[in-house]
């Protein structure tokens, strides 16, 4: 492996599964040889999941390993996108968009609510371990605002209220529904359609050329 000057952390190790060794390799392998330190993003990614949802310093030099890179270069690139986690986070990691749509429809009280409901500042992990809450930057659901992003998943259209109920069933071990809250389909119009409700009947088979015998004669 190259040398660094990266502190390796002695605290802790860690390697891929099989399992996720093999995901790796196939992403490397999309990749000319020679060119493998394309895939570092992914493989973070994969490192992270099996991580319990953070990149520690020990799982940073091991996809450094698996792709002959500097360790160095591979925490230059987990420092720079915010998607990845340095330090440990709760099982539910809420992040809260902040961005302007979102923030003109009260991702602010969203913000309190979570802070409130769960005792904790930004980036802060609550008391049993459940959640993380944190905010972050657009996460394009613009038309849904405002939302949060529970791990992997979307919950839009929300409330303080709604928001509040979410985390007490994740806390109870429920399943709940993504996406949006409202009960409206994906980004269909709150209310349904508001444009082209009065359609002229279609016309009837062989009308229109009926029509056309008739203005002809």
């Amino acid at each position: 492996m190259k040398i660094t000057s990266y502190r390796r952390d002695q605290a802790s190790e860690f390697s891929f599964t099989p399992e996720n060794l093999k995901k790796a390799k196939a992403y490397m392998a999309r990749y000319p040889e020679g060119r493998q330190a394309s895939a570092v993003i992914a493989l973070l990614y994969i490192a992270q999941a099996q991580n319990g949802g953070w990149v520690s310093p020990a799982a940073i030099e091991h996809v450094a390993e698996v792709l002959d890179m500097a360790p160095i270069r591979v925490h230059e690139v987990s420092t720079f996108y915010t998607m990845f986690n340095l330090k440990p986070v709760g099982k539910h990691l809420i992040q809260v968009c902040r961005t302007t749509p979102c923030w003109l429809r009260g991702a602010a009280d969203l913000t309190r609510t979570c802070q409130s409901k769960l005792g904790v500042g930004l980036k802060e992990t609550s008391a049993d371990g459940l959640f993380t809450v944190m905010e972050v930057e657009c996460l394009g659901a613009c038309a849904n605002a405002p939302m949060v992003q529970i791990n992997d998943d979307y919950y839009e259209d929300l409330t303080p209220a709604r928001l509040s109920e979410i985390i007490d069933d994740l806390r109870a071990g429920k399943e709940v529904p993504v996406g949006p809250q409202s009960g409206r389909l994906c980004s269909a119009p709150e209310g349904g359609p508001a444009t082209l409700k009065d359609l002229p009947a279609p016309a009837k088979k062989g009308a229109e050329k009926d029509a056309g015998t008739e203005k002809g004669a």
